[in-house]
């Protein structure tokens, strides 16, 4: 039977594969196109970059050599933005051949070359995700969380439409996936996938942020939702003509075909993979898809095929060390002429230093003799105008003291205040953004409106004016959602009224934990943490005093953002490096769920716990385990009063150095 789906297989893939390897594709055809009509030096460099880009993973030859044109080019022109982008092929090769060292070494190049830059901020997005890119490689998965946020915080704080802008966010789904984190694998995955949608204008495809997507439905068992994605992948692959992708997106399917039960499927899509690995030499899809057959042909005990496929793993195995030592000496060639030319340029250098220094000594000779002379004739009278500067220097002086006591009674009045519009800020800007993007699409659909009716085409004009409608209904949308973040603040604000109403508990949870997140963040850029959310939808609305229980949340938030902060810090802080903390993982988990005739909400973190002999003192007023200056120990005692005031209870589960969970219990009536 299975050498008859076999056979069955190999018909199809002879007129699937092989229609799609004799086509010629266009894009390569306009690359090539684009290089012999531009004349411009900086275009050209561009020019050298996208071929480079178009090649990777390919031919790394080629790659090396419009790289390398790319380089010098921009080089011999000062032209830093194109030198980055052909650093970045670079950077690509060494990658793909395991040099993660060298890798990192020019991936720091661009980081260096977008500091000089920081007017262009999506070098800076683009150099912070190609090191968290290394990081993960080398499997400093904490490293590289932390790349891939600066990355993200980038792209969204400036709102950059730039190719790679997915990147950071699949990169990191590609990480939680790989640590079995499954719903932060999914949150990351859909973000990078929603960017395609957002920045439709952007000519590059998207087929690797699809095929991530259908990895992290398969591994949660999503099957079909898998195949979706899979197949848009395809799709996108196509567009571009990248066929190691598309060697990748067969294999997944054949994964997933084994998965829901299809050989034949599994057997279509992987000798579909496999025909274009030995056309290309991609030896390590090749190795993955021959394991994969093996395994299949073992267990429907036909030892003759899996000795065929065990041939075929062997052979890949040998492409991968001989792809990998060719290209290393490709690459020592082209890293021994970067260094001849940093050798001449630092011989450049030391002489015209030799020169500067030699004419600084002269000058540095006269401009002495003549300061002597100078300082003598200068000496009496400045005695007399210092005695009268620090005279006004001190009065000066008490006045600013005078002023700056003021400033600092202000700033201690202004200081919550501070805290709550520093986690506003991230949320509302989302929404503006939203409003300014579709009123400039508008803009441009109605002046098409104009021409179409001119024209005397109604069908037209009207589909013109039913695109406009809906960015309209978007733009009242967001500008609602921006109007309700807005008041919600105002009523966090403000002293607030003793009446209850019904609530939709749910999203004032998560409104107060985006807040208090962001407030954190506002106080400590460095601070990144992993936040995990499960709501019971069944809760629906409950009778409390919204912005009282807001306080609560809010409070206990930050208790549990700067327990996992201490931790981290004394980790760090551990005498003679006894401390991993790269195994430590800042972490949050907000659950809600409705439990007899009670609603529980539950905060815990994995932070530095509460002893035990403190347990009983923490709810009394003013008392803090934090330094002096830092807390107030008014906290969870106002939240222990606010909690009982609704009927309900505030419990607390704790151990020391290990965790802290608090769980709020509320009447469902």
């Amino acid at each position: 039977m299975i050498k008859k789906i076999s056979r069955a297989i190999l018909v199809l893939l002879f007129v699937f594969i092989g229609c799609e390897t004799i086509r010629a594709h266009p894009r390569l055809d306009s690359l090539l196109n684009k290089l012999s009509s531009t004349k411009a030096d900086s275009g050209r460099a561009m020019a050298y970059v996208r071929l480079a880009d178009y090649y990777s993973y390919i031919r790394a030859d080629s790659t090396v050599f419009y790289a390398k044109k790319a380089i010098d080019l921009s080089d011999s022109l000062n032209f830093t933005y194109g030198k980055f982008w052909g650093n970045r092929a670079i950077l690509f090769v060494y990658n793909s051949i395991g040099d993660y060292p060298k890798a990192m070494e020019w991936a720091i190049k661009d980081l260096r070359l977008a500091e000089k830059m920081r007017y262009r901020p999506e070098m800076l997005m683009v150099a912070n995700h190609l090191i968290g890119l290394i990081d993960f490689e080398m499997e400093y998965y904490s490293d590289a969380i932390q790349r891939f946020h600066t990355s993200m915080e980038l792209q969204q704080g400036e709102h950059i439409l730039l190719d790679d802008a997915f990147g950071p966010y699949t990169q990191i789904a590609v990480l939680f996936l790989k640590l079995n984190q499954l719903d932060s694998a999914l949150y990351y995955a859909k973000k990078g996938v929603d960017m395609i949608g957002e920045y439709t204008n952007l000519l590059r495809p998207y087929f690797l942020a699809l095929d991530v997507m259908g990895n992290v439905y398969a591994a949660s068992g999503q099957y079909d939702l898998a195949k979706e994605f899979y197949q848009s992948a395809l799709v996108e692959c196509d567009k571009a003509n990248n066929l190691y992708v598309k060697a990748r997106i067969f294999r997944d399917m054949a994964r997933l075909a084994g998965k829901t039960g299809h050989p034949e499927l599994l057997l279509f899509y992987a000798h579909a993979s496999l025909d274009i690995c030995k056309q290309y030499n991609f030896g390590n899809y090749s190795l993955d898809v021959s394991k994969m057959l093996i395994d299949f042909y073992q267990k429907a005990r036909e030892p003759d095929s899996a000795l065929k496929y065990m041939q075929v793993m062997l052979t890949a195995k040998d492409t991968i060390f001989n792809q990998a030592r060719s290209q290393q000496l490709l690459l020592l060639g082209f890293d021994e002429k970067q260094r001849q030319q940093a050798i001449e340029a630092a011989k450049k250098d030391y002489q015209n230093q030799v020169r500067f220094y030699g004419m600084v000594s002269v000058l540095a000779v006269l401009l002495l003799l003549a300061g002597i002379q100078y300082r003598n004739n200068l000496q009496r009278r400045k005695t007399n105008e210092l005695l009268n500067t620090q005279k006004a220097n001190l009065e000066s002086t008490l006045s600013e003291l005078k002023s700056t006591q003021k400033q600092l009674i202000q700033s201690e009045k202004m200081a919550s205040l501070g805290e709550l519009t520093a986690g506003i800020a991230h949320e509302i800007q989302n929404p503006l953004n939203f409003v300014n993007n579709f009123s400039e699409v508008n803009e441009e659909l109605i002046d098409e409106m104009k021409e179409a009716m001119q024209k005397g085409n109604i069908s037209e004009a009207t589909q013109l004016a039913n695109d406009i409608r809906e960015n309209e209904t978007k733009i009242n949308h967001h500008g609602k959602r921006a109007d309700a973040i807005v008041k919600n603040m105002l009523e966090h604000s403000r002293s607030g009224t003793s009446q209850k109403e019904h609530t939709e508990l749910n999203p004032l949870v998560d409104e107060y934990l985006r807040m208090a997140y962001h407030g954190y963040r506002a106080k400590d850029k460095t601070f990144n943490i992993s936040i995990h959310t499960l709501y019971d939808e069944s809760i629906g609305k409950v009778n409390v005093i919204g912005q009282d229980i807001g306080r609560v949340l809010l409070n206990l938030c930050n208790n549990a953002f700067y327990a996992v902060s201490e931790k981290k810090k004394r980790m760090d802080s551990t005498v003679g490096g006894l401390a991993d903390t790269s195994l430590f993982e800042p972490s949050i988990w907000v659950t809600t769920a409705k439990v007899g005739d009670k609603i529980e909400i539950r905060i815990r973190d994995n932070g530095i716990g509460i002893a035990h002999d403190i347990m009983d003192k923490i709810m009394q007023p003013f008392f803090t385990t934090r330094p002096t200056g830092e807390g107030t120990g008014l906290g969870l005692s106002l939240s222990y009063d606010i909690i009982k005031s609704h009927n309900g209870t505030l419990k607390i589960d704790s151990e020391e150095r290990s965790y802290a969970e608090f769980v709020i219990e509320l009447p469902v009536k």
